[in-house]
């Protein structure tokens, strides 16, 4: 279980013992999808709970903050980075140079504030039910774009915590989470896991596209915001099949 510990080490706040070499990265990286689907289902029924006792939106901003309090807001602080990087960087060297400084700027505040009201806005159209199915199944789905990129796409520069797991990860761990993770939301959510796979592969590949343009390649930053944007169109997607009427994301209940 050495694996399960290094991801749970790396994408969450719980102490647990685990050893930095190349092995325990490279072993640690299928399970980033279940260790995902662990983080979305406490999401869930934290706002489950609080839907009990309280309205909707007040039980969905609980959820969302304890989600990143629970992980240390590690995926969002790739977000904001990138969207500093990006938007407010003219060359590759000051795009790099911003995203390895940990002051946050303009458009890193933006995109972290638009991105918990969508997170917010979308969880409390859940009913309790498709709470469970939905946000674990996005969590888990939105691991695997990272897994691939790590792998797909050059790194933009040799330091960092994105580079030490890209050059450990094989290519037959890099399909075990993309299993286990399209596993996991087609378990959850059942026929919809298609579109939500299409959704979480059109987020990888704009994200890689654009790293690739902007900065050469991929670092930590850019798989966290790849992570991000993922998670925020599987949501969405369950938000809409709701609204149209469709009551079938958690498949399992019927």
């Amino acid at each position: 279980m050495s694996g399960f510990s290094g991801a749970v080490a790396l994408l969450t706040r719980v102490p647990v013992k685990t050893h930095a070499g190349t092995t325990e990265l490279s072993r640690s990286v299928p399970w980033f999808p279940v260790v995902g689907a662990i983080v979305g289902a406490l999401i869930a029924v934290v706002y489950a709970a609080g839907a009990v006792l309280l309205p909707p939106f007040v039980a969905a901003t609980l959820a969302a903050a304890f989600g990143a309090l629970f992980t240390g807001a590690f995926h969002e602080d790739g977000l904001a980075d990138v969207a500093d990087a990006l938007a407010g960087g003219w060359t590759r060297e000051r795009r790099i140079e911003i995203l390895d400084d940990p002051r946050l700027g303009t458009f890193g505040v933006l995109a972290l504030t638009s991105s918990f009201l969508v997170r917010v806005g979308a969880i409390a159209a859940l009913d309790a039910w498709s709470a469970l199915a939905l946000i674990p199944a996005a969590h888990a789905l939105s691991r695997v774009g990272g897994i691939i990129l790590m792998r797909r796409l050059p790194l933009a520069h040799p330091g960092g915590l994105g580079a030490s797991y890209a050059a450990s990860l094989t290519r037959g761990r890099e399909l075990a989470g993309v299993v286990i993770g399209i596993g996991i939301c087609a378990a959850l959510i059942g026929q919809w896991s298609l579109a939500a796979v299409v959704l979480c592969a059109a987020a990888t590949l704009g994200m890689g596209a654009l790293a690739r343009v902007k900065i050469g390649g991929i670092a930590g930053d850019v798989l966290g915001a790849t992570q991000q944007i993922a998670e925020l169109a599987i949501l969405l997607l369950g938000v809409a099949l709701l609204h149209g009427g469709s009551d079938v994301l958690a498949w399992w209940r019927q």
